[in-house]
């Protein structure tokens, strides 16, 4: 992990810096007045494989690890009583804890891939677009004429 001597946010994203993304992102999740009660009816008494799995998926998506096996979408649908404002709530905490912990670049890429995630999910969950965007997203738009 290598920090950024300045900030102290780490530059180069390794499998500990995303293990404390991970653990540290679910443990505010859980305190969470709204993501907490539906994740904890999810996983109740199942919190350390899904944090496991969890460092897996992010540490293949951020560091190429190819350690995560699994369905995202699968898993996401028999939840019950998600609404867009857990979508929302979810990619807002996730922002802050990458900022917190990485430089803007890392950062912005892992808040990204995140939002791709959430994106997909809602579309398939609440049967639309999210109204929530990231600026780039939003320039992207802009740039090929949308929006």
């Amino acid at each position: 992990m290598t920090a950024d001597a300045t900030h102290g946010l780490i530059a180069t994203p390794d499998a500990e810096s995303i293990t404390r993304l991970v653990h540290g992102f679910y443990a505010e999740v859980r305190r969470d007045p709204l993501l907490g009660p539906v994740f904890e009816a999810a996983l109740h008494g199942r919190w350390e494989p899904h944090l496991q799995r969890m460092v897996d998926f992010w540490s293949t998506v951020a560091l190429g690890a190819r350690s995560y096996r699994g369905n995202v979408l699968a898993s996401h649908r028999p939840l019950q009583g998600v609404t867009p404002a857990h979508f929302a709530a979810w990619v807002r905490l996730w922002g802050e804890h990458t900022s917190r912990l990485f430089v803007p670049d890392v950062a912005l890429s892992l808040q990204q891939a995140a939002h791709g995630v959430a994106r997909n999910l809602f579309r398939a969950l609440i049967g639309r677009l999210p109204d929530f965007a990231l600026e780039s997203d939003q320039e992207h738009g802009r740039e090929h004429g949308h929006g």
